[in-house]
């Protein structure tokens, strides 16, 4: 699946940034990731919140082999095929998505976290104050 065809599908969601991301693409928006492309399918990101209507429809988890021959398991399901041609549900299942994303805190810049850090011995509260 190309970048612009994703971006296409998404379009009712809103704009959409695509990554390419271990052999896939990651699907990213307000700086998270709400979804991975992996084989041709999409995968949404999924939380306690959103994961029963995944589940009512059977929709398999994303896995992946490990270096040791395990299959691991991750936070996103396999998104409804049905959604390709319904771009109005598809905007609903991807907002769904984004939040479980904004809930999870995952997927933002780890440059942002580190920069939230406080040297080391400082108090929460203090600032480093240059001389």
């Amino acid at each position: 699946m190309a970048p612009d065809d994703i971006r296409e599908l998404f379009r009712e969601f809103g704009p959409v940034e695509v990554r390419r991301l271990f052999g896939g693409a990651g699907i990213f928006a307000d700086g998270l990731m709400l979804a991975l492309v992996s084989d041709g399918l999409i995968y949404l990101k999924t939380d306690e919140h959103n994961a029963p209507a995944f589940e009512r429809e059977q929709l398999e988890p994303f896995t992946y082999a490990t270096s040791k021959g395990r299959r691991g398991v991750m936070s996103y399901r396999r998104m409804p095929d049905r959604l390709c041609d319904d771009p109005d549900e598809l905007a609903a299942w991807a907002r769904d998505a984004l939040a479980a994303a904004r809930r999870s805190g995952t997927g933002k810049s780890r440059r942002r976290r580190k920069s939230a850090r406080q040297p080391k011995g400082a108090s929460p509260g203090s600032r480093r104050v240059r001389p």
